[in-house]
């Protein structure tokens, strides 16, 4: 897992030193902006998932107690990525699971299949406000020349 406190992104500002992979949370009004990049899009939604649990919770001695499988149809890339990052929200506001890590792999059908690997939010140390949305407003999730990035503010 990548230090989120990197000064550059997967974009096209991105140069031939940054890590294949990685995440940083950049400051919002009111919210949290979560930027991720990987060689792949599935490398990336999984920065993006660990970037996010990131910006609320500090689960760098947490093991896990279960892991989840999701798969979520194929759909367009941007909408994959809000539907990775709502499954974390609903494991953290229904189950109290926080992903300690997360694998993807795409699916025959251009899906994804997700898998959360979990502990309970109260073995966790709490760092800032758990997400409460992702917001639809100026997300991006695409290739580029150094791999693929993302950005996406989630609502606290």
């Amino acid at each position: 897992m990548a230090d989120d406190t990197q000064d550059d992104t997967q974009d096209d500002t991105q140069d031939d030193t940054q890590e294949e992979s990685g995440h940083r949370t950049v400051p919002h009004t009111a919210d949290v902006r979560i930027e991720a990049w990987g060689a792949s899009r599935e490398q990336c939604l999984a920065e993006a998932v660990l970037g996010m649990v990131g910006c609320f919770a500090d689960v760098s001695g947490a093991r896990p107690t279960a892991v989840r499988q999701v798969e979520l149809a194929a759909a367009a890339d941007d909408d994959l990525l809000i539907a990775s990052l709502d499954e974390v929200i609903y494991r953290l506001e229904v189950h109290g699971e926080v992903p300690v890590d997360v694998e993807t792999e795409a699916t025959d059908d251009g899906g994804l299949d997700i898998r959360l690997a979990v502990t309970d939010l109260a073995a966790v140390r709490v760092t800032g406000a758990t997400p409460k949305a992702v917001s639809w407003s100026d997300v991006h999730l695409a290739p580029g020349p150094y791999g693929w990035s993302c950005a996406v503010t989630v609502d606290v």
